[in-house]
């Protein structure tokens, strides 16, 4: 196919498109790529950049489901395992992996405690079974020996350690990844994809848009207006009451908890269904989660973790490792919001995560509450109100059997020569990704494959593609979204030349 690349700023714009989606995180970037695939002309808006919000802000899992059980939202666990299997077998399978999930059987879990835990992990096979997820992409769960998980997590106390518990779950590259993704292969398929561009007002046929680098004005009329917002689509319609809550990660070296290959759930203690899971990332870091505390007043753009939830995850992730964490260990630490939607008394923890379809009185349609697993599904729902409400004619959904750019088999992408890096983050496009760093900066593989160091495995490579292809406008877009080194502030500081440069090569090299 011929790539649209995804672009910023409101100049060149069409006048009117079928659908217009306002968000371009996880959902909003899926909306996008469903519509323009049903053969809709498709229009898809950020006001600042792809992933912003709290698309990438998650634990980097791709859930099946099983924490749901324990409220009793079966539906949505069912959803959650059928999602996964596609993410993993279908559409993303070089975005996505399996990851063993490791409950350890120290002193202060009971055995009541622990028939609990397996006979919810023998639930969550269910799940896998019903969606037609392989257990090679995703092996049966099972009980191990002490040794065994002192195996996949050395650093665990073994004081009282009786054996583990071990299931599977998916993990993705990178969140915002994922959503780039998305949105490369909506802009793929031909839609327009534009970050940079402030919605000022909406209607469900009528948008006015501001340039944010420009000041410029536009108004692009649509048969269908989708809201895919977030935590913020209350600000475009007044009908709709949201309860925010703030999930909380820490960020840990690797050598905090070392050769750590499994992601370990720590019990919170007076629970039985929440946990704290360390869970390593392929990026070399460690992820510490997450907290769930209810949001009150304005809506920040960007999340602050709180003092009291960081010192919070240390403590109970202390009690089960050897070395007990410190304040000092936090190499950074990030907070994402979820949309849930209020639906009267309890707290946010209770709030079902299943996402909804709402119509103003103005006319937009607005996709609200799930979660990033989920989002192909939510993506689906909203355009089919859409092209409903609007009488549009349109062909079925196919995003559940159209793969992502980049994607292929495991076995094919193992064979592929390219560095381990582009393949694990771009897939088959590590070859497009390394052919357009040499085409645009003259310079050869040894210089653009370099790590920038053995703590920061980011390319010059990647950076000059997040520029040509993926509508990067600053420094803060490449190290904050199309990478993730910002999550730790020293590094982001030390990357920042580098990214600097990768701006000024894209930006002198001769348009295409």
């Amino acid at each position: 196919m011929t790539e649209r690349r995804i672009s910023h700023g409101v100049a060149d714009l069409p006048d009117h498109v079928d659908v217009l989606v306002i968000g371009l995180g996880v959902t909003g970037s899926g909306v996008a790529l469903d519509s323009v695939t049903r053969g809709l002309s498709t229009l898809a808006v950020d006001a600042h950049d792809l992933a912003f919000g709290t698309s990438r802000w998650s634990s980097n899992l791709v859930h099946g489901g099983i924490r749901y059980l324990a409220h009793g939202q079966v539906g949505v666990a069912h959803e959650s395992a059928v999602e996964r299997g596609i993410l993993m077998e279908v559409t993303a399978p070089h975005l996505t992996h399996a990851m063993p999930m490791l409950v350890p059987l120290m002193s202060s879990v009971s055995a009541f405690g622990a028939g609990i835990t397996r006979a919810a992990f023998l639930a969550g096979d269910v799940l896998r079974r019903t969606a037609h997820t392989s257990a090679q992409t995703l092996p049966r769960p099972r009980k191990i020996s002490a040794a065994e998980t002192l195996n996949l997590a050395p650093s665990l106390r073994a004081s009282g350690l009786r054996g583990g518990l071990l299931s599977w779950d998916g993990q993705l590259e990178d969140d915002a990844r994922l959503v780039t993704t998305i949105a490369r292969t909506a802009a793929a398929e031909g839609a327009h994809i534009r970050t940079r561009a402030r919605v000022l007002s909406a209607t469900g046929t009528n948008v006015e848009l501001r340039d944010e680098l420009t000041g410029e004005t536009r108004t692009v009329t649509a048969k269908a207006v989708i809201n895919a917002t977030g935590v913020w689509a209350g600000e475009l319609v007044d009908e709709l009451t949201l309860r925010p809550s703030r999930g909380t990660h820490l960020v840990l070296r690797a050598e905090t908890l070392p050769n750590l290959r499994a992601t370990v759930t720590a019990p919170i203690p007076g629970s039985t269904s929440r946990f704290v899971m360390v869970i390593p990332q392929p990026d070399g870091t460690i992820y510490v989660g997450l907290t769930d505390e209810p949001v009150e007043g304005d809506i920040p753009d960007v999340p602050t973790p709180s003092e009291a939830e960081i010192g919070f995850l240390l403590d109970v992730v202390s009690a089960a490792f050897t070395r007990p964490l410190r304040r000092r260990d936090v190499a950074g630490a990030f907070a994402g919001l979820r949309p849930l939607i209020d639906a009267g008394d309890g707290s946010t923890a209770d709030i079902s995560r299943k996402h909804a379809v709402l119509t103003s009185s103005t006319g937009v349609i607005t996709i609200v509450g799930g979660k990033l697993t989920t989002y192909r599904r939510m993506a689906q729902d909203a355009v089919d109100a859409a092209v409903s409400a609007a009488g549009l004619s349109a062909g079925p959904c196919v995003t559940a059997t159209t793969p992502l750019l980049g994607a292929a088999s495991r076995a094919s992408l193992a064979r592929l020569e390219e560095p381990t890096r582009l393949v694990r983050r771009f897939g088959t496009d590590a070859r497009l990704v390394l052919d357009n760093a040499r085409t645009v900066s003259g310079l050869g593989d040894d210089e653009l494959l370099a790590p920038f160091s053995e703590q920061v495995p980011v390319t010059l490579a990647e950076l000059i593609f997040g520029v040509t292809h993926e509508g990067a406008v600053d420094v803060d877009d490449l190290l904050d979204r199309r990478t993730r080194v910002g999550l730790i502030p020293v590094d982001r500081e030390l990357l920042v030349p580098l990214a600097t440069r990768a701006l000024d090569l894209a930006k002198a090299a001769p348009t295409s």
